[in-house]
């Protein structure tokens, strides 16, 4: 009698890509770009991109990848990033990186869906249950951001980050800015006492005068964490600021591979890894870098600034790594931008007091309601605030 062997690897699901969608669509207060990837067999993978504001770019990158990605196998997310990533002489950059990372999310939606696993069990498994957030608060008064802060508190965040509401406002002044700010922050941890992790964005917004000029202006200890004071094209400029200041900093939001992340990494310039699984490459070059980051001892911070499915690859991410500190939220009582409250998605991820639970359902656990979905707002034409110096220059938002 022939026994089987209980060694032997299961029959190879066969499965191919059929179709690869994009939907540009208006939710809350900002267009999101979701993408569908269709197969033979009825499995379809559901992902974002995440560069806000030229959706329309990564759409046309999508249709070119399309082209020779029908037919192939959803089930080899890594081979098939490979191919996508060197198809093309002039490779990287964010557009492109972009489209990448939400083709790359919805195969490892199908991935998971296909096995009966949730995608942080494709990812080694969970390190933990719940994945903690840090909460966004922002005022145009001090009175206001207490106010904020203290209400977030009271619902159980322990990590805030503070900020300002009106960061469209034009002219701008640097300078006028830092000293109001770094008032304001040491009256804020002044309030709120020590048991809150507290930092501020400052959107690259600073040279590296400003920046270290503000972090001078407080006492130590004010801040935990700096987020991207200046912009990141120049490395050394980073490190001079780092001699500057005691405060750590939080970097990484803009970076499209693990490329731009490495003298961050391996020179100590960013002690928080603000990696965007919808800006980086997805799941595929997020775990890379997340392990890179766990060499140093550097935590990851997600960004999270988009939709549910953002949300959602973000927790599958976190769950999936030893190394994190706390995942962005815009869900703290006094602020939100209804950017996860679309009846298009079905089942979506909710917070459990300032934690995601982590979710156990196949593929990433979202669920698209497509006939919502064909009615929803279309694409605007939309741009993030273009920001001016009081002399007329353009400066960054």
């Amino acid at each position: 009698m022939e026994r089987s062997n209980p060694f032997q690897a299961p029959e190879r699901f066969s499965v191919k890509i059929s179709a690869i969608k994009t939907y540009p669509i208006w939710v809350g207060d900002r267009n999101q770009l979701i993408l569908k990837v269709e197969t033979d067999e009825g499995l379809s993978g559901w992902g974002e991109s995440g560069l806000s504001s030229r959706e329309l770019a990564v759409a046309g990158a999508v249709r070119h990848y399309e082209q020779f990605l029908i037919g192939r196998d959803p089930m080899l997310p890594g081979p098939l990033w490979q191919e996508m990533y060197r198809s093309q002489y002039f490779e990287g950059g964010r557009v492109l990186a972009a489209a990448i990372s939400a083709i790359d999310i919805a195969l490892h939606d199908i991935r998971g869906k296909a096995l009966g696993v949730p995608v942080h069990q494709l990812l080694g498994g969970k390190h933990r249950e719940r994945v903690p957030t840090f909460g966004c608060v922002r005022s145009d008064t001090i009175g206001g951001l207490k106010e904020a802060a203290f209400a977030a508190q009271e619902a159980g965040w322990d990590c805030l980050r503070l900020g300002w509401l009106n960061d469209a406002q034009s002219p701008y002044e640097p300078r006028e800015h830092i000293f109001q700010m770094a008032k304001w922050m040491t009256e804020i941890r002044d309030s709120l006492g020590v048991g809150v992790v507290l930092g501020i964005d400052y959107h690259h917004r600073l040279s590296v005068a400003e920046a270290a000029s503000f972090c001078q202006r407080m006492p130590r200890g004010t801040l935990d964490f700096l987020e991207e004071p200046i912009r990141d094209e120049t490395p050394a400029a980073y490190a001079a600021l780092r001699t500057m200041t005691e405060i750590p900093f939080a970097i990484g939001e803009e970076f499209a591979s693990k490329w731009q992340f490495l003298p961050y990494i391996e020179q100590g310039l960013t002690q928080f890894a603000r990696l965007d699984i919808c800006n980086v490459g997805g799941f595929t070059e997020a775990m890379k870098v997340a392990g890179w980051c766990e060499a140093h001892y550097i935590d990851l911070m997600p960004h999270n600034p988009l939709g549910p499915i953002c949300t959602a690859a973000t927790v599958h991410l976190s769950a999936a790594i030893p190394n994190l500190s706390y995942v962005e939220c815009w869900d703290t009582p006094l602020e939100s931008m209804a950017r996860q409250e679309s009846d298009i998605f079905a089942m979506r991820m909710d917070l459990s007091g300032a934690t995601y639970l982590v979710p156990n359902a196949p593929g990433l656990g979202i669920e698209v309601d497509e006939v919502a979905l064909s009615r929803a707002e279309p694409f605007r034409f939309y741009e993030m605030p273009h920001i001016r110096r009081p002399d007329g220059s353009i400066t960054n938002w």
